[in-house]
């Protein structure tokens, strides 16, 4: 069996006896990973978490195979918004209806269904006007007193009030606000979502519609999943713009600090972005899309990255500072901190794999990404960067070129070192007492934050409605561009969703619906609704197929004479013959087979149900309401929509943080106790390492609640990775210290030689690290302004915990396993 040791030595022979070596296989192998890069894809939105979502299957079923689903968010529809004074006016309608036919003419946008307030007003004036040419001749045609009266006829007509504003007056016939909708043939394999993708072939589409209602009047504008698509991916590339040169001047700032010196500086930021190539170009290479969420990739390279490289420099300068030669000191450096690399890279590793348990595939992904991530940033700062570094002092001196600040960051006698000995001093006095209260107020911060938020919503990928004030200011080249989709999400929602404002879900039965009981069943469900469903008469106002046949039995006597022919139990209901009464519904030219085809499918085999939800509810409370009107259906309803939707992904979102942050602390606990019985023979150290990181965990947990940060497809990963970048901070610590207690037996010497050794190691990568990461909070995407905020208290309460309750844990550590 190979010893740690001769492992050791081998490492030690390659870096310091041939450096040049390393040098060159590691830049071959960048060479190599960066010709992944190109053939990385991209990837955004709320889409890329919905598979294996049984809602959002159902959702996607609806909006493939019923046609006119306006609501829906099909990712082959287009949104016509319509907003003046009254778009049920004579001019208003027709204007439309122009903006459906020119698009629908052209046979590029691939229009295969159109649907409109409009084009029911018309054809309640004349059911055979079936063609928008038509029905815009009929609306040309009519009086201003026939129009009227067509709207307040079509007010019976399902699907009509939902077409329209909040203002809605049927006995006025006007509205200020209508939608209309066209459907579009996209290519095969293309499903639609209740979030919205990245990429869409119908942002083009949708640009040219939007030329077209430009052209016919300034009063109606376009919206769907291409117009967000553009948004998605220009807010990503915006809020970079931001972040980055903003983030890039803070990091380098106190990288200056910490090296100071110009070649340190160098092969420091040289390896930071070997580190992010390395991982980028091995996703392109592993056909691993780039997601929103792999935003976060990059800032936590930069957190083990800076981390690594500032305690490489830092211990090689202790020994230098001793007077020893470059080589001995190198190989001192390496025979440490490449076991305490392993270390923090195992216990990271794992914390990151930990989120490969989630059923979200963004956040799976992040999980395998992050983890090669920061393999590759341990062979390159335990490796390259070594090397790099010795090879470059033995240049310099050769040269005679002069080295600039090599004394250690926290040196013994500076201010800085008895800021870091703060931990000590309570360990040298009441170790216990302080543990004590460190427990209380963890315990507390943990039970506070049990009431932490967990969201899901299209608005945490999208810019807010309104810009922050910082935004105006900003130069040309890095002011964003317009956005307009948040704002326009908010008027279709408070303007279409419910004339309550609650909100709709869905009832989604699939079956052979030519069972003679299969309507009564949906009659039967929507007697006495759940509270919250929007209901008259004990009965739920449902939009569905049995109001198309209300309605149409209403005007037509031959249809209501099959309905009673049919209706074994005089409830309107037909139950017996149902397929000559779907037959009579979608006739071609049936007066309401577009009304009909909204709520059954062409081959009788699904239908959908539509509940109003009053205002005010919890998602949960809508999802129960859904789940418990579509067990009422024996068929075997399934409870849909967009809240359903988001509601299961939120549960995923919580369950996924739960269990990563299990996973992770009984994976590393398990790491930690194996290597520290290999190198030290006391796997009791793996346990006293863990204690600074549950603290940490704690505190993140309260501090997200009291910023009113949720838990969301983004910060659900935070307990995972501060589990596995926090524990770098204790493990330094724990691993110099028992190296030092090794060697010299003193409990409190050796504390003292790990906090100022190692102390301001661990304080110049905390503020290089937490400030680079908070600047996230400037980024427009609201997502990536929270997960900046979590990731910088993060390794802030990392750092924290390692220097202030390390020294107290490994004083009653002794008492315990040594004295």
């Amino acid at each position: 069996m190979v010893s740690v040791d001769s492992l050791l030595e081998r490492a030690d022979s390659l870096i310091v006896d041939r450096p040049r070596v390393v040098i060159g296989a590691f830049l071959v192998l960048t060479l190599v990973m960066a010709g992944g890069l190109g053939q990385t894809a991209t990837q955004s939105g709320t889409d890329q978490f919905i598979e294996g979502n049984e809602a959002q299957e159902a959702l996607d079923e609806i909006n493939e195979e019923f046609e006119g689903t306006t609501f829906a968010t099909d990712t082959g529809g287009t949104t016509l918004i319509q907003r003046s004074e009254n778009v049920l006016s004579r001019s208003a309608m027709l204007r439309m209806l122009a903006v459906q036919e020119r698009a629908q003419a052209r046979e590029d946008l691939r229009v295969v269904g159109t649907g409109s307030a409009a084009s029911i007003v018309a054809q309640t004036i004349d059911p055979s006007a079936t063609t928008l040419a038509a029905q815009q001749r009929v609306i040309e045609d009519a009086s201003a007193g026939q129009i009227d009266d067509a709207v307040r006829r079509a007010d019976d007509t399902p699907g009509f009030r939902s077409l329209l504003g909040e203002d809605y007056n049927p006995t006025a016939a006007s509205a200020s606000a209508t939608i209309g909708s066209l459907t579009h043939e996209v290519p095969s394999g293309l499903s639609s979502s209740a979030g919205q993708g990245g990429s869409s072939p119908l942002t083009s589409i949708q640009r040219d519609v939007a030329d077209i209602a430009d052209a016919v009047g300034s009063d109606i504008t376009v919206f769907g999943s291409g117009i967000i698509s553009g948004e998605l991916s220009g807010v990503v590339g915006d809020s970079l713009a931001i972040v980055v040169p903003a983030a890039s001047l803070l990091i380098l700032a106190f990288l200056v600090y910490a090296y100071r010196d110009p070649v340190d500086l160098l092969l420091g930021v040289i390896s930071l972005v070997m580190a992010i190539v390395w991982t980028f170009g091995f996703m392109g290479w592993a056909d691993i899309p780039f997601g929103q969420i792999l935003i976060t990739v990059p800032v936590l390279l930069l957190a083990v990255g800076i981390d690594f490289g500032i305690h490489a420099v830092n211990r090689y300068r202790e020994e230098r500072v001793e007077g020893r030669e470059a080589k001995p000191s190198m190989r001192t450096t390496t025979d440490q901190l490449l076991v305490a690399f392993f270390i923090v890279t195992g216990t990271t590793v794992l914390g990151f794999s930990a989120n490969g348990l989630s059923d979200l595939p963004p956040i799976r992904d992040f999980g395998i990404v992050s983890a090669v991530g920061i393999v590759f940033t341990f062979l390159i700062f335990g490796v390259f960067l070594p090397a790099a570094k010795l090879y470059a002092d033995e240049l310099r001196e050769s040269v005679g070129l002069p080295s600039f600040g090599q004394q250690p960051i926290g040196s013994e006698g500076s201010a800085l070192s008895g800021a870091l000995g703060a931990g000590v001093t309570v360990a040298r006095r009441a170790p216990k007492l302080f543990l004590i209260l460190t427990l209380v107020v963890s315990s507390g911060a943990a039970a506070y934050g049990t009431g932490l938020d967990t969201s899901f919503s299209n608005e945490d990928f999208l810019p807010p409605e309104e810009m922050p004030d910082y935004v105006e200011g900003l130069p040309a080249g890095l002011a964003p561009g317009e956005y307009t989709v948040t704002e326009t999400i908010n008027f279709l929602e408070d303007e279409f969703q419910s004339s309550e404002g609650g909100g709709t879900v869905i009832v989604y039965v699939r079956g052979n619906l030519r069972q003679e009981d299969s309507l009564e069943q949906l009659y039967r469900a929507n007697e006495d609704p759940p509270d919250i469903i929007v209901a008259e008469d004990r009965r739920a106002d449902a939009q569905s197929l049995l109001g198309v046949i209300d309605s149409y039995a209403a005007r037509d006597p031959e249809f209501a004479a099959l309905v009673e022919r049919n209706d074994l139990n005089d409830n309107g209901v037909p139950d017996d013959n149902l397929e000559d009464v779907y037959d009579a519904l979608t006739a071609p030219d049936s007066p309401v087979r577009d009304q009909a085809l909204r709520f059954i499918t062409e081959d009788y085999s699904a239908t959908q149900v539509r509940y109003t939800v009053e205002a005010g509810n919890s998602d949960a409370a809508v999802v129960d309401a859904g789940e418990e009107l579509a067990g009422r259906v024996r068929e075997g309803g399934v409870a849909t929509g967009q809240t359903v939707v988001f509601k299961a992904i939120q549960d995923t979102i919580l369950l996924s943080s739960l269990t990563g942050l299990a996973a992770a602390l009984v994976a590393t606990a398990l790491f930690l106790m194996f290597i520290y019985y290999v190198i030290e023979g006391r796997p009791s150290l793996g346990l006293a390492n863990l204690v600074p990181i549950l603290v940490a965990i704690a505190l993140l947990a309260g501090s997200m609640r009291f910023f009113g940060v949720p838990l969301n497809a983004l910060t659900a990963t935070i307990f995972s990775i501060a589990v596995g970048v926090g524990i770098d901070y204790s493990a330094h610590i724990v691993h110099r210290f028992a190296e030092e207690f090794d060697e010299t037996d003193d409990l409190y010497g050796s504390l003292d030689a790990t906090v100022q050794g190692t102390g301001g190691a661990l304080l110049g990568s905390m503020l290089t690290t937490s400030s680079g990461t908070a600047v996230l909070v400037l980024a427009i995407t609201p997502i990536l302004g929270q997960f900046g905020l979590v990731i910088a208290l993060s390794v802030f309460f990392s750092f924290l915990t390692a220097v202030l309750v390390t020294p107290p844990v490994m004083v009653v550590w002794h008492e315990v396993t040594v004295a």
